[in-house]
């Protein structure tokens, strides 16, 4: 996930269904998020249970945000750019 190039979508959209994931978390780390909802369920929601899974779905998470981040920065800089160069 913290190459530049186009995240892979790892769970398909029939996993995420069957899953019930809400339509807002059906992102590219909705893979993390199924497997810790799973865990989630058989331990009864115990909080010290899932904490490996918990992790890496944050974490997946933070670092998508961080890309898309870049990535407007890398645009706004463009913009910016280009406005530069019309005025001359």
């Amino acid at each position: 996930m913290t190459s530049d190039g186009p995240p892979e979508m790892i769970a398909t959209q029939k996993e995420m269904a069957e899953a019930k994931l809400p339509l807002g978390y059906r992102d590219y780390c909705a893979h993390l998020l199924i497997s810790l909802n799973k865990c989630r369920t058989e331990t009864w929601y115990l909080p010290w249970k899932c904490e490996d899974e918990k992790h890496s779905w944050e974490k997946c998470q933070y670092e998508d945000y961080m890309k898309r981040m870049r990535l407007l920065e890398k645009q706004k800089k463009k913009e910016e750019q280009s406005k530069l160069e019309n005025k001359v």
